[in-house]
């Protein structure tokens, strides 16, 4: 049986390296650095690599199926680094490795948030009102406060420390934007869509073939951190069918192949749901999908090997997925800034749950999560 390479081994990369190897699949885990998947029973194998986005990279995973024999094995990443360098290093990998990635060019509408707007608006998909850095002064007609968020995301993220800038008036957004020269030009401008911890992101995710959605979930984030525009603490599976038919033109249009998880928030003020982005991969709990009946990383593996397979129809809603350590120590932070009850807190745990790391059946990873989370808390420090 070809095996699989998951890259990246943290939360997403455990998940799908369980999945995988549940199948009998044989899994390698490769990462920078330590990680959890690499202590997982079904990792067979662990290897280190240099940066995901460096050209070494590329280079290291050529090597590694010669010298390991590899041929046909399929590549999965979890971040976006590593989809990008895949994608735009599909020719010179393909003799060795079978991927699920998208093409540059529907790579590039989607992490180029302008883009990715543009195209949602043509066909359809409702979007908050956006402007860029030289059409500024559109910004005065748009409802505040107002985001200055990255046009490609990461760059931003890089050169601000934060997701997004928020603006309440059109002197703070200038103010804001001027204090952004020479730090960095990937800076689109953007309607925060109202927040409050009754309206949270809902994710839409999906596994697509040249845009025909065979297979969807969704769910939505009940706690994160930072407490907004953060990472899921504790997510929850639902549906929405109001969402399917957001999402269906987007991915039409797209002529999506594999999985990505869409992003959306409702915007009470026009009673619409509106697009925020668009993740090209799997997602941090990924794993939930799969508790609920939707098996991504099989789906991607069956196709990628040509290999016949029955799509869910449908899925377990209710769920709910935590990483509890992260999920403790952000909720105490809520509580202590009014933002969480402990009521609202003790009552989240009610119904079905898993783990986000822990399982009896595959036990390592989750006894040395916690000395992880020192390694990784020194690592940045």
């Amino acid at each position: 049986m070809k095996g699989a390479i998951v890259i990246e081994g943290h939360v997403q990369g455990l998940s799908n390296a369980r999945a995988l190897g549940e199948l009998g699949i044989p899994v390698y885990v490769v990462d920078v650095a330590h990680c959890l998947a690499q202590h997982s029973k079904y990792c067979k194998k662990y290897f280190r690599c240099p940066a995901f986005n460096s050209p070494q990279f590329i280079t290291f995973l050529i090597e590694l199926a010669q010298r390991e024999k590899l041929e046909g094995w399929f590549l999965i990443g979890s971040n976006d680094h590593i989809v990008e360098n895949l994608s735009l290093h599909y020719e010179e990998l393909k003799p060795y490795y079978t991927m699920c990635v998208p093409t540059k060019e529907q790579l590039y509408q989607i992490i180029d948030k302008e883009r990715l707007m543009g195209i949602a608006e043509q066909c359809g998909t409702h979007i908050p009102a956006t402007c860029n850095k030289e059409h500024i002064e559109k910004a005065q007609t748009m409802r505040y406060p107002l985001l200055i968020k990255g046009r490609m995301g990461l760059s931003f993220y890089k050169a601000t420390h934060k997701k997004a800038i928020q603006a309440d008036d059109y002197v703070a957004l200038c103010r804001e934007m001027e204090a952004l020269k020479g730090q960095t030009e990937d800076i689109m401008i953007q309607e925060l869509v109202p927040f409050d911890e009754a309206n949270r992101v809902v994710s839409f995710t999906c596994f697509a073939i040249r845009g025909e959605i065979k297979a969807y979930w969704m769910g939505k984030k009940l706690r994160e951190h930072p407490i907004q525009y953060g990472t899921a603490t504790m997510a929850e599976s639902i549906l929405l069918p109001e969402i399917v038919e957001e999402a269906k033109p987007l991915v039409a249009a797209l002529g999506y192949t594999g999985t990505c998880e869409i992003e959306f928030m409702y915007d009470n003020r026009d009673g619409v749901w509106k697009l925020i982005e668009i993740n090209p991969r799997t997602w941090l709990w990924v794993g939930l999908a799969k508790e609920c009946g939707v098996d991504y990383a099989k789906m991607m593996y069956r196709f990628v090997n040509g290999e016949e397979q029955e799509y869910p129809a449908s899925y377990k809603v209710g769920v709910k997925w935590r990483n509890s350590i992260t999920d403790f120590v952000y909720s105490m932070m809520a509580i202590s800034k009014g933002r969480l009850t402990l009521g609202e807190y003790c009552r989240s745990f009610r119904g079905e749950k898993m783990h986000a790391i822990w399982s009896w059946k595959d036990l390592m990873p989750g006894i040395v999560f916690p000395f992880m989370l020192i390694y990784i808390a020194r690592k940045r420090g």
